[in-house]
């Protein structure tokens, strides 16, 4: 009921995160000779510790995949999406003016977190679009089209397969494709993002924010501030 007509819908989620290293990856793969891995998954012996971050666009049938190696913070989320739309989105949707967003309510873009929201209002300022966001209620994220259209398409590309370096994280989930026409780009981000960042009360205040009537905590659409109302 919030889809305009040629504007964008993405679904968006992070996987859990995957140690990176010499360790066992679960699933069955058919190989010549079994790999040998370590026999306990300590954290201290992982390279990295990475966290996928997806963005599924249902019209194009594509995935877009930020690898951070930092925290997986609001922050994360929301410049894996800006990075989406440079690389992918502004061309497919040149003269797109809104998106809408479709994500879980837990998580680091979650309906709860002040940072998601401010995030969002800075990247609507700088893009000029209008963003509304959807939350699937607690316990209804297996109905966002990412993890059964996106997710579990990479871990059956992977299962089984030692993730051992990120290099190779990157190259399984974009060889990652389907008889429906599934296409998969991936991307690391090798930023580092702060844990624990407040917003007080008068950036929330600052915010272009408004609820939808219908499950207004799950619902917003943000619009982008006019020039020096920041």
């Amino acid at each position: 009921m919030y889809v305009r007509h040629g504007q964008p819908v993405i679904s968006v989620d992070a996987k859990k995160s995957e140690l990176i290293g010499n360790f066992k990856n679960a699933g069955r793969r058919l190989c010549k000779q079994a790999d040998v891995v370590n026999t306990y998954d300590f954290r201290s012996q992982a390279e990295h510790r990475a966290t996928p971050y997806g963005i599924y666009d249902g019209q194009a049938n594509h995935g877009f995949v930020m690898l951070g190696i930092s925290a997986a913070t609001a922050m994360f989320a929301v410049a894996s999406i800006r990075r989406w739309w440079e690389c992918h989105g502004q061309g497919r949707y040149g003269g797109a003016t809104h998106l809408m967003i479709e994500a879980d309510a837990g998580g680091c873009n979650g309906h709860r977190p002040r940072l998601w929201k401010r995030e969002l209002q800075n990247w609507a300022d700088e893009s000029g679009l209008t963003i509304t966001v959807c939350h699937y209620p607690t316990g209804a994220s297996k109905w966002n089209p990412i993890e059964h259209r996106l997710f579990s398409q990479i871990s059956r590309n992977w299962s089984g397969v030692p993730l051992r370096s990120l290099k190779k994280v990157i190259g399984l989930i974009r060889g990652t494709q389907t008889d429906a026409g599934l296409s998969v780009d991936a991307e690391l981000d090798e930023g580092s993002y702060e844990r624990g960042i407040k917003v007080s009360d008068r950036e929330m205040r600052a915010l272009q924010f408004k609820r939808r009537n219908l499950c207004p905590n799950l619902n917003y659409t943000i619009s982008p501030r006019k020039s020096g109302s920041s």
